[in-house]
């Protein structure tokens, strides 16, 4: 924790620090928000490279559908649906004297063999690598049928090499059953407050787990520090990858033909707004810069953090980012919502996106629960806590005076991030906790 005179002074530069402090649920919107073709600069990646990540997802296919049987039905494409949610809107009020824009949900929680948005950029910086090295070594030549990678000798190959990671546990599941379907040696750091599940499907799958008692940064500098001592291992590393941050941004332009082919129009009066539950920042970095590429300004994103855990906030709004972390200013990173325990936020992310994302929005854990029972009783749909962290970005954006001219043609998107792998017994649980508090609440 930082000494009492330099919080003070942080709070009389930065108010919003005592807002922060007191954990309780605010939002703020960021006055530099800044044009899309002029903000999507400060990035350092282009439109091409997300084509290439893309191109390069769809060679790694038919290997996908082998290796997966569960990806077969699409081709050993890894997509989520887009799904309506008539029933929790009404639930919400979103249709009723602020808006009748639609609410839909991204289930990036159905994501076949990780259930969860880590899918997307864990899995395709594994194939990257797997890609470079089998190219190197002349297993594989341009226009190759990339399903002969799943051979016994492709996987002894992969043997010779290892990848590790850092992880409270969604991205740890990416990584590590990825990494060891196609035979590298994997080991995942992971933090205390994830999941015990989680542990032991990663450990089914061959993968070594490394348990720690303090929290993810300390995890992901374990993992680092294994790479760095090890020159046949690839450190993923979520606070910096450009590789993990590519494969997120895949889904913009996904996301857009899913909305064309449901006759969901996007443009300057009928804006789109995207909330993104956010832990250090790269898969809503990611995801939210693939769709400003796809939609430019007629999209918005907002992040949902914790209000336990609010990092990317801090950083952001002090212009610090990686330079302070919630634990330096008494805030105990302690929340249910595993996934978004990250005390410290992405300084890539932080400066790459900070003229691209609208605003930000933090939620309690028993908000979460509520949330989590609401979307189960409306829509039958079960996700974990930290995954509907995005519907708690809503009310902040409705009562927003800039945002107000447009919303009854707005279509609002909830990215809903993991659950469908959280075993019935603890997902019944969560289920169970957040009917209690909507009951209570309705007392």
């Amino acid at each position: 924790m930082l000494p009492t005179p330099a919080i003070a002074a942080l709070r009389e530069k930065f108010p919003l620090i005592t807002e922060l402090m007191a954990l309780q649920p605010l939002s703020w919107f960021n006055p530099g928000i800044a044009p899309a073709a002029e903000a999507l600069n400060d990035v350092g990646l282009t439109a091409d490279d997300v084509a290439d990540a893309s191109a390069r997802l769809a060679r790694f296919a038919p290997y996908l559908a082998r290796a997966f049987p569960e990806t077969q039905a699409s081709g050993g494409i890894i997509e989520s649906p887009v799904v309506p949610l008539p029933a929790m809107q009404a639930a919400l009020g979103l249709a009723s004297g602020v808006t009748s824009g639609q609410l839909w949900l991204k289930q990036d929680s159905h994501l076949p063999i990780s259930g969860s948005i880590k899918a997307r950029g864990g899995i395709y910086e594994v194939l990257k690598h797997a890609e470079m090295l089998a190219l190197d070594a002349g297993l594989l030549k341009e226009g190759d049928d990339y399903s002969l990678l799943a051979s016994d000798a492709v996987r002894a190959f992969f043997g010779q090499y290892a990848i590790a990671v850092g992880s409270t546990g969604n991205l740890g599941l990416s990584i590590g059953i990825m990494s060891a379907r196609l035979g590298f040696r994997a080991t995942v750091h992971m933090s205390a407050d994830a999941r015990q599940w989680k542990k032991d499907k990663l450990r089914s799958h061959g993968v070594t787990v490394v348990e720690y008692a303090t929290d993810y940064s300390v995890a992901v500098e374990a993992g680092r520090r294994q790479a760095q001592g090890d020159p046949t291992c690839h450190f993923v590393d979520d606070e910096n990858s450009h590789d993990l941050f590519l494969g997120y941004a895949v889904a913009g332009q996904r996301l857009k033909a899913q909305f064309d082919a449901a006759g969901v129009a996007v443009d300057a009066q009928h804006p789109l707004f995207v909330y993104l539950p956010c832990g250090v920042g790269g898969g809503p970095g990611g995801v939210a810069f693939g769709l400003k590429l796809a939609f430019g300004d007629a999209v918005h994103c907002v992040f949902v953090e914790p209000t336990h855990s609010p990092c990317m906030l801090l950083g952001v709004h002090t212009g610090l980012h990686e330079g302070i972390s919630v634990q330096e200013i008494g805030i105990d990173n302690l929340t249910a919502a595993d996934g978004l325990a990250v005390g410290r936020p992405s300084g890539f992310v932080g400066r790459a996106m900070q003229r691209l994302i609208d605003g930000y929005a933090t939620v309690t854990d028993e908000e979460l629960y509520r949330l989590l029972a609401l979307l189960e009783q409306t829509q039958g749909l079960r996700l974990e806590p930290s995954a509907v962290a995005g519907f708690a970005g809503i009310p902040p954006v409705l009562a927003a005076p800039q945002y107000r001219q447009h919303l009854d043609t707005a279509t609002h998107l909830v990215w809903g991030t993991g659950g469908s792998m959280v075993p019935e017994q603890e997902m019944a649980a969560y289920v169970a906790r957040g009917r209690a508090l909507l009951a209570a609440g309705a007392d």
